[in-house]
């Protein structure tokens, strides 16, 4: 009789593995497809950028991203959806993107210091 409940614990932490196991599967089936939907929207983000702007316009807002990559993130997203608005005319160029990164730069606080 011993034999028997030492199989049924045994059986148990089979399935138990087995159980992990799957769930480890689905977990990076899961993992690789949000990766590619990622890799998908950042392709489209970029073709639809090379659409819209010219190559000195995309020149600036790189060196934007790369010095404040949050600011030019968020410049990004504004030409996207001016895009797909509709209410981007032909191209944006360099003195237009110029205009747009003064529209959207964030408020410098300044202060003033009087010596007496």
């Amino acid at each position: 009789m011993s034999g028997e409940p030492d199989e049924e614990k045994l059986e148990e932490l089979r399935q138990k593995k087995m159980e992990q196991l799957q769930e480890q599967a689905e977990s990076q089936q899961g993992g690789a497809e949000r990766e590619a939907a990622q890799q998908q929207a950042e392709a489209q983000k970029k073709a639809l950028l090379r659409q819209h702007l010219t190559d000195d316009a995309r020149k600036r807002l790189n060196t934007v991203k790369m010095s404040k990559q949050q600011f030019g993130e968020q410049v990004e997203q504004q030409v996207i959806a001016l895009a797909r608005s509709g209410r981007i005319q032909g191209k944006i160029d360099d003195e237009k993107m110029k205009q747009l990164l003064q529209e959207l730069k964030p408020e410098s606080k300044s202060f003033d210091i009087k010596r007496r």
